[in-house]
């Protein structure tokens, strides 16, 4: 299946014990999808999969897939730590259906170039379903310049899409340029999304459909007709782009959720649940985006 438009990012959502919420996780993904979304991305930051066990993640993984039933493409995010453990990440999304895999370099160790191609080169390997490398140095601590991703791109099998999530709109124009225009790559930066679609970008991997689905799909629509109105509709939503990111995707997307009723629980901790006072400004600037259009 084509992936391209707006990759959506679901919670995974907790029951008061701490297990995961299948009801709510149902109920998440079927917002998503009556919102627009073009493709479901589970198991990423925003999913908390950083912070699942194996067996969690694959019973996440597994009821998202099943619940979508093919009706979206669907990217299963499917980091970790070692080689050995994305891989078996990556073998299991691809048994349970995923139509592709996201990866995001993590490490304890400041790795080499050689050291991040052999891990992904070994990823890409291991199963046949497309690969996109994601970059997002601010959360993994690791930075792949674009000359290195579109090395990957172009030289490692299953390897076809890039994330780039580093908020620099050069390093977007700098693919476009490397690949002639022929690489499929994604915004990760939600303030960038505006320039990231004018500088190539085949979509937009975004939380935010969780929380204003219908305006996020009316941004998108204006982005591809070409009409001015994208702009304002793209100001209109921005301050709760902003917010979202700065507060953390989990605690916030789920507050969110919340204030427009659909509670998902809260962050597994470290991470906390909004203050009152965050709450508050969360809601106003989510009222002003809701009436953005």
């Amino acid at each position: 299946m084509t992936i391209s438009g707006i990759v959506a990012y679901p919670v995974t959502p907790f029951a008061a014990d701490g297990t995961i919420a299948h009801p709510k996780l149902r109920r998440v993904l079927d917002r998503l999808v009556s919102g627009g979304a073009d493709a479901i991305a589970p198991l990423g930051s925003t999913g908390e999969s950083a912070y699942l066990d194996f067996a969690e993640w694959i019973e996440v993984a597994s009821a998202t897939i099943a619940h979508l039933r093919g009706a979206l493409p669907t990217v299963a995010g499917v980091s970790d730590v070692t080689t050995h453990g994305t891989v078996r990440r990556a073998r299991a999304a691809e048994a349970l259906g995923a139509s592709a895999i996201m990866v995001l370099p993590v490490s304890y160790w400041k790795l080499t170039d050689r050291e991040i191609r052999k891990h992904l080169e070994t990823v890409a390997a291991a199963v046949e379903i497309p690969v996109m490398v994601y970059n997002n140095p601010a959360t993994a601590g690791v930075d792949m310049a674009p000359e290195l991703l579109w090395e990957l791109v172009r030289e490692v099998a299953n390897i076809t899409m890039v994330k780039e999530s580093t908020g620099d709109i050069a390093r977007m124009h700098r693919l476009r340029e490397l690949s002639e225009g022929t690489l499929q790559f994604f915004n990760g930066s939600n303030p960038l999304a505006l320039q990231a679609f004018h500088a190539g970008a085949a979509g937009w991997c975004t939380a935010a459909p969780c929380l204003i689905p219908e305006q996020i799909k009316e941004f998108h629509r204006a982005v591809l007709g070409g009409e001015e109105r994208a702009a304002a509709i793209f100001a209109d939503i921005r301050e709760l782009l902003d917010l979202i990111v700065s507060r953390g995707l989990p605690p916030s997307v789920k507050e969110g959720l919340r204030l427009t009723g659909l509670d998902a629980g809260v962050p597994r901790a470290p991470l906390q649940a909004l203050t009152e006072q965050e709450s508050a400004t969360l809601l106003r600037s989510l009222e002003r985006a809701r009436s953005a259009g």
